[in-house]
């Protein structure tokens, strides 16, 4: 399927998520470790208090190993967490912390987790382009709490996580879409800080 920018956003994530979940267990391992070392690289030279992740989902990438390598330079670990079905917040998570289940099919913090505001955010996605943008899973859950943070004043280092094989040609953006900084794949590592808005 040619992807051009008048491909709707659902066709662009529908595509984008069916390679994803096309890769084989070895190459979806493979490229996760891949992710992972191309990220902690990225992190490497930065100060940072708190990053951060997600668990997880379908055929995600794992930045569970991200995560470990944040801790072990002493930031603080944050996963999602819902405040309601549109209201996404950020909660401290430390290694045994019990988690509960959240939407996707995926787990959260207790409601008792301090809130936290992340200096780098680690961001799942559907499909991205070499513009910065990306598609998420069509809820605008990262979009809506990163457009709070920015207007609070605080502005997150977005670090987009995918394979390769989630790029498309073209997402056509819009008003409230958040454009990462940099995207973190199994095959490079791209900077969109001057594009980032």
């Amino acid at each position: 399927m040619l992807v051009t920018s008048a491909t709707p956003k659902s066709s662009l994530r529908a595509t984008a998520l069916a390679r994803r979940d096309d890769l084989s267990p070895e190459a979806r391992s493979a490229g996760s470790a891949a992710i992972a070392e191309g990220a902690i690289a990225l992190l490497a030279p930065l100060h940072f208090d708190c990053v951060s992740g997600f668990l997880p989902i379908r055929s995600e990438c794992d930045p569970g190993p991200i995560l470990t390598h944040a801790r072990s330079k002493g930031a603080a670990i944050a996963l999602p967490a819902f405040l309601d079905p549109v209201t996404m917040v950020f909660r401290r998570y430390r290694d045994g912390d019990a988690l509960v289940a959240a939407g996707f099919g995926t787990r959260e913090p207790h409601a008792d987790a301090p809130a936290v505001q992340p200096d780098v955010m680690l961001v799942p996605l559907a499909a991205f382009d070499r513009s910065g943008s990306r598609i998420g899973y069509g809820k605008g859950h990262y979009d809506r709490t990163i457009a709070a943070m920015r207007k609070a004043g605080h502005r997150p280092l977005l670090i987009g996580l995918a394979f390769s094989v989630q790029e498309v040609d073209r997402i056509p953006a819009e008003t409230h879409d958040v454009r990462l900084d940099w995207l973190v794949s199994d095959s490079e590592v791209l900077d969109f800080r001057d594009h980032a808005a």
